[in-house]
Parts: C-alpha cells; structure tokens; sequence
C-alpha cells in the first residue's frame, strides 16, 4: 500500500491514567476511532497533503491506519510537553519526501515546530545532495532549500500542553495521518 494523500493533526489530553489522557488527546485530533499503526518518515512520491476536515472526513471507525506520531506525557504540575510533526515535501513528482517527530520539554510551540520542520528538511536536503552549514539557523536554511528549487513546501504541527496542576497525566499528540484515497 502506498498512501495517496495525508494529513496533519493534533490534540491534547488531560486524564488521572495515563491511557486515558492519550485516547483524550485523539478524541482531540480526531482520530480516536482508528486502529493506528505507527510508521517511519516517509512521504511517498506524488502523496499530496490535504486540509485535516478532507482527512478526517475520509477515516472510518475501526480502519488501520497508518501514522506518523510525536506523543508526549506528563503528571508532572505545571510541565511543559510538547509534541511536533515536521514536514518537508521535494519538487518533482518522482521525489520522495520526509516527517519528523519532535517531543521535548519546555519549547514553545514555534521553537519544537521550527525544529521538528528543520529536521525533516534537513533529512531531505541530505538525501537530494544540496550541501549547507548545519549549524546556521532554520530560517537562512528554509530560504537555501527553497530557492535551491528541489525542495518546494516545509510545515510543522505542533501541540504543546501544560501538565495538570494536580498532577492529571496530560498527554500532547501530533501527527501526519496517511490515506490510500480520498472518499
């Protein structure tokens, strides 16, 4: 199976048990009713992403369904998690792309987003032979890749939450849902 379309998502939970706070943070994302398989970080050629309402229409309760998943949980009082999808598409139809997943503490939602969006550009950047300095910032190395013409699009999704302040299991969740086809 090679996935046609995929979309991006989030959501956060807030639960005394741990499981429960995860299957709240999917209610949030809305794929909660899916049998969820997690898979590595490949954007299969010619796989368009589409707006979450067009994904979340085309998932049926029960379906196996694969995913790209950052997952983050705390009981910890006031902690801040965070979880982060990042997303780098290549020009051409025939190239394959990349997602990344970023979970950590204390980042605001731009700084894991911007990191989780450089990671996936930069495994991209690698595999396509565009050479860079590793250690300039994000925003100079989006602006390289993208005028470099072989990498077209780079986004991010980002969830972060603040653990419970009486100690409820939070849980934070993004993720890039894959789809056979649009329904």
């Amino acid at each position: 199976m090679i996935p046609k379309y995929f979309f991006l998502t989030k959501g956060a939970g807030k639960h005394k048990e741990q499981l429960q706070s995860f299957e709240l943070a999917l209610r949030d994302a809305g794929i909660q009713h899916c049998n969820i398989v997690n898979v590595s970080s490949i954007i299969p050629s010619g796989c368009k992403l589409i707006s979450r309402e067009q994904g979340l229409k085309a998932i049926r309760p029960g379906e196996i369904t694969f995913v790209v998943l950052a997952r983050n949980s705390t009981n910890e009082p006031h902690r801040l998690i965070v979880s982060s999808i990042g997303v780098a598409i290549p020009s051409g139809k025939n190239n394959y792309g990349y997602l990344s997943e970023h979970h950590t503490y204390g980042q605001t939602d731009e700084v894991a987003g911007d990191y989780a969006e450089d990671l996936a550009a930069t495994m991209l950047a690698t595999t396509m032979g565009i050479q860079f300095d590793p250690e300039i910032a994000w925003r100079e190395k989006e602006q390289m890749f993208k005028t470099s013409g072989l990498i077209i699009k780079t986004t991010n999704i980002t969830q972060s939450a603040t653990g419970d302040k009486n100690g409820l299991w939070t849980t934070a969740i993004a993720a890039a849902v894959f789809l056979p086809e649009k329904r």
